[in-house]
Order: structure tokens, then C-alpha cells, then sequence
């Protein structure tokens, strides 16, 4: 199994390319589910969960290619890849794939709108926590789809088709607002969406959708307008950039200390983490490229910190914020409000030295001097990489074991920090 091996105490100089969002990619590639035409999308990152994604498309009959790079074109940047649902062979979405990927549930929805039927399997537990599929099955209903759980699938039938209906979750919630949204294209009627999240993700795919010929209004804020059309076309998308990446390579460069452009990366994306890092002594700046992070000779302050659903602090980026923490000056606190789970990584921090304590779901961070290099493990995608981000910084060497979780989430992870100084390698075996 691979880990990966850090030297600490190098500081970031450089520039990072930030890859497209895996939140983005994956709807998007489902989102070809809905058409007989070609989806091409540029800027698709080259990751094990877009990897699983590919075959579990191929499993309804998608047929993927793949374009190759342009002359002069960076190693690191994203592949073009063509998508083509000309004919569904298959409505049902099996166990033994969707268990490997929640995301990957989310077909439910365009196989209904555009098959009148789907059998897909619940997707079962994860490791930070509970995310029920209630709202999913509430809002297909609402749209006028019969649906029985029988056996560990939900079985969803429409055979004249879905209608049009409003749509109000309890709470917003990122995946059933996707599911809703690209059931809604093909449905007979208006669709309203209340309660929708808000991220940019959402709006990214209403963005492809609309270039398919889709009728919506309201993408990106709480309230989303669908007229629904007979038939999606092809299209061409570039998946944005990576938030969650972009404000992952800033908290490093805050903690290791540098001087990095995030080529690419949108500052309108990370507001309320830019907030935070910079209250903590980051120095960051937009620019033509994307944003610059520096920070150069400065200790790094103690700040609270809560996650919220977005314009809100990520979840996603509540352990890495969590490693900068422990090397501030005083104590802070995070609270994680959107999982329950979402602290595995707090013991794993602790070998390197931390000072954590935990109480519910409220995190206090007493920072300490310096952390030291340890035998780690990654737990999670989001708390692997913050065990890197630590390790940049930690005394000595810092190895991190079961780093399949970063493969995940992260594109050449250890090649874009490397680049910058960092040193970093990959060990196989």
C-alpha cells in the first residue's frame, strides 16, 4: 500500500495549478445521462473517485473517450473527456458499485427523468458520518415518481414521465439539490427548488445544463426555477476550478510559510476562508492568475472557526484549517456542524504533537511551538491531506499510511507541492 514521506520545514515557493472540482465533475458526468448526444468536458481532474465514476456510467451504456493534450500544454492540467449516453442499456445502478461512491446515487435522477424508471442501491454508511438519501426520494416523489424500497435498492418508476412541482428541503443539502435539478430538465412543467444549496458546484452544472438547452433560473442562490424540455442536447463545459483544493494548497503555503500562486483558483469561491486565514496571518491577494498566498516570517494567530453550508466555512476544509491551528498562538476552537464524524484526524494530529481536545462537536486548539514528524495514517480524504499539511511543517520526517484517500480528492498531489519546495515523495508498496 503506498504513504507518502515528508521532510518538514521547507516553505511553499511557487506556483500550483488548480485542477477542475471533483464536486463539479462528478454531477457533470452524470449529468450525460440525460442526453443520446456527446458531453465533452474540459478541465476534468484525474482522480479514483472520477475514475469509479467512468465505470459506473459505462454500466448504464455510456461510452467515454478521451482527448489527448495539446502541444505545450502543462503535464498537471485536466483531460478533455467525451461523454455519450446514446443508448441507456441498463436502469439499474448495482450494490457493489454504488457502495464504492455516494456520489454515484445521484443517477437516480436522469435515469427516471429520462427512462421513466431506476433501481438504484441505497449507497450505505460513510465513514464521517450519517447522510441520508430522505430528501432525494421525497423530492422524485414530489415529482410524481412511484417509488418502493425493497431489498436495499429504490426501485423509481414515472412512466409518463416526471411533473413539474415544488420541491422544499428541510435543510439544503448539496447532492439532492444536484438529483432534483437534473431530474427537473426533462420533467413536464416548472419545477421550484426551495431550500437549494447554494454552492458553486450547483451553478456550475446549471451553467452545462442550460448549454444542453435546459430552462433554469436561480442556480446558486436558495431558490431554483426549472421549466422543463423534451430533450437535453450535447454541449461542451469546462469543470471550474477546485475550491476545496485551491484553499487546501493556501492553508500549506500559511503553514509551511512561502509564496504561492494558485493558478486558476477563485477568491469569490473561498471568501469566508480567505477571511479566516488571513485573520490568522496569511497574506492573500487576488491577481490576473488566480490568488497568491504568502507568509513569511510571521507566527500564525489563534481563530475560531465553524463550518456552515456555503457562502459559510467548508466542512471540507475544516481539517486542514485544523492543522494550521495547531501551530497558533494561543487556543482556538472549531466547530463542525455538518457532520458528526468529522474529527478523525484530531488523534492522528495529536502523534505529530497537537494539543486537541475534543467536546461534541467543538474542537479546542492549544498551539504548540512546533510539531514533530511521526508514523501517521489517514482516516479520511479531507483529514489525509491534513496530515500532510501538518507534515510540511512538522520536525523531521512525517509518513503518512492508507493515502488511497487522497487519490480521492486530490490530482498529483505530491508533484504540485513538490514543485513549490516542498519535500515530498511517494512510496509504493
Amino acid at each position: 500500500m503506498d504513504r507518502i514521506k515528508i521532510i518538514g520545514g521547507a516553505p511553499l515557493e511557487g506556483t500550483i495549478p488548480i485542477s477542475g472540482a471533483k464536486n463539479a465533475a462528478l454531477p457533470l458526468m452524470i449529468a450525460s445521462l440525460l442526453t443520446d448526444e456527446t458531453l465533452t468536458l474540459q478541465n476534468v481532474p484525474r482522480l479514483a473517485d472520477v475514475s469509479l465514476l467512468f465505470d459506473i456510467l459505462a454500466n448504464h451504456g455510456v461510452d467515454t473517450s478521451f482527448q489527448g493534450k495539446r502541444t505545450g500544454q502543462d503535464k498537471l492540467a485536466g483531460q478533455t473527456v467525451d461523454l455519450c449516453a446514446r443508448a441507456i442499456v441498463d436502469t439499474r445502478a448495482p450494490y457493489e458499485l454504488v457502495s464504492r461512491m455516494r456520489a454515484s446515487f445521484w443517477v437516480i435522477g436522469p435515469l427516471l427523468a429520462r427512462m421513466g424508471e431506476a433501481e438504484v442501491s441505497l449507497p450505505g454508511g460513510c465513514a464521517i458520518g450519517t447522510r441520508p438519501v430522505d430528501f432525494f426520494i421525497d423530492g422524485l416523489k414530489a415529482l410524481g415518481a412511484e417509488i418502493e424500497i425493497e431489498r436495499g435498492y429504490v426501485i423509481a418508476r414515472a412512466k409518463k414521465g416526471l411533473i413539474g412541482n415544488r420541491v422544499a428541503f428541510p435543510r439544503p443539502s448539496v447532492g439532492a439539490t444536484h438529483t432534483i435539478l437534473m431530474a427537473a430538465t426533462l420533467a413536464h412543467g416548472e419545477t421550484v427548488i426551495e431550500n437549494a444549496a447554494c454552492e458553486p458546484e450547483i451553478a456550475d452544472l446549471a451553467d452545462c445544463l442550460t448549454a444542453m438547452g435546459a430552462r433554469i433560473e436561480g442556480a446558486g442562490t436558495s431558490t431554483i426555477v426549472v421549466e422543463g424540455v423534451p430533450r437535453l442536447t450535447g454541449a461542451r463545459h469546462a469543470v471550474l476550478p477546485d475550491r476545496i483544493e485551491a484553499g487546501t494548497f493556501a492553508l500549506a503555503t500559511a503553514m509551511a510559510g512561502g509564496d504561492v500562486t494558485l493558478e486558476g483558483a477563485s477568491a469569490a469561491h473561498l471568501t469566508r476562508p480567505i477571511e479566516l486565514m488571513e485573520q490568522a496571518g496569511a497574506e492573500i491577494s487576488v491577481t490576473n492568475r488566480g490568488i497568491r498566498v504568502r507568509r513569511n516570517g510571521h507566527g500564525i494567530e489563534a481563530v475560531d472557526a465553524e463550518t456552515a453550508p456555503y457562502p459559510g466555512f467548508p466542512t471540507d476544509l475544516q481539517a486542514q484549517f485544523m492543522a494550521l491551528m495547531t501551530s497558533g498562538k494561543g487556543t482556538s476552537h472549531i466547530t463542525e456542524t455538518i457532520f458528526e464524524n468529522r474529527f478523525m484526524h484530531v488523534q492522528e494530529l495529536a502523534r505529530l504533537g497537537a494539543k486537541i481536545s475534543l467536546n461534541g462537536q467543538m474542537a479546542t486548539i492549544e498551539g504548540v511551538r512546533s510539531l514533530k514528524g511521526a508514523p501517521v495514517m489517514a482516516t479520511d480524504l479531507r483529514a489525509s491531506v491534513s496530515l500532510v499539511i501538518a507534515g510540511l511543517a512538522a520536525e523531521g520526517e512525517t509518513e503518512v499510511s492508507r493515502i488511497y484517500h487522497l487519490d480521492r480528492g486530490f490530482e498529483h498531489l505530491e508533484q504540485k507541492l513538490s514543485r513549490c519546495g516542498a519535500q515530498i515523495t511517494r512510496i509504493s508498496g
